[in-house]
């Protein structure tokens, strides 16, 4: 497969998986006459393993570490990344069905404790962190965590300014170049949270408008602002396609 190929399939930038052979992560396995880069099955099935890494919170330079170990099992890695992401799921249902029983008590539906009010926001304790720590070594994980808490505020920064240019564009055309810039830098804002590939960019989109709720919280910044993006969502993920 062919870089672009690989790009489409999962999500990832062209100019990311250019990145990640510089620095010798994923090397391709072979490279043309012409310099194209042509990425095997087993490439594949690497890359999908660095992504789970990813969004478990691991620094590439730690992935390739441990990648390259001799004693790096894929298998085994993928069993516990797996054990690790359901225990991440487990704790955001907890924290959704708080958020839904808060809403209840906030109109008055129900009474709500001290002690459910917090319920689900418990970050210190994942049972498998340790068997992580134990396989991949306490720098790994630490650099994780830290990753993870050290760009929380940076995060929130960069979206509320991306809302706030978004809302000042949002009687353009939404195909304009410059809202197709501004969205464009909420697509790569959204894949260093995660990978969405442009047909989840704009199912994404549809959300924002179809749930009140993200509705209701987007237009703070301005009035029509979720539909705005939608649209403009929808037409930045047919260009990229």
């Amino acid at each position: 497969m062919k870089v672009k190929e690989v790009a489409e399939l999962s999500g990832v930038s062209v100019r990311t998986l250019h990145h990640y052979d510089d620095i010798g992560l994923l090397v391709p396995e072979d490279v043309t006459d012409a310099g194209y880069r042509l990425y095997s099955d087993d490439n594949v099935a690497t890359l999908q393993q660095i992504l789970f890494f990813r969004e478990l919170g691991f620094p590439l330079k730690k992935i390739k570490e441990l990648l390259e170990r001799p004693s790096f099992d894929r298998l085994e890695a993928f069993e516990l990344q797996r054990e690790m992401l359901v225990a991440k799921r487990g704790q955001l249902d907890a924290m959704i069905a708080t958020i839904d029983k808060t809403l209840r008590a906030e109109k008055g539906e129900i009474k709500m404790t001290n002690e459910e009010k917090f319920r689900g926001f418990d970050f210190k304790t994942n049972p498998y962190e340790q068997e992580a720590r134990d396989r991949w070594g306490d720098e790994a994980v630490n650099q994780a965590n830290e990753r993870i808490a050290g760009v929380e505020d940076e995060l929130q920064d960069g979206m509320n300014r991306i809302y706030t240019k978004l809302a000042e564009l949002r009687t353009v055309d939404p195909a304009s170049q410059e809202a197709q810039e501004a969205i464009g830098e909420w697509f790569h804002f959204l894949n260093r949270m995660g990978h969405y590939s442009p047909e989840a960019f704009a199912g994404l989109g549809e959300m924002y408008v179809a749930d009140e709720r993200f509705t209701k919280n987007i237009d703070r910044f301005g009035t029509g602002l979720a539909i705005f993006m939608r649209d403009a969502m929808k037409v930045y993920a047919d260009r990229q396609s």
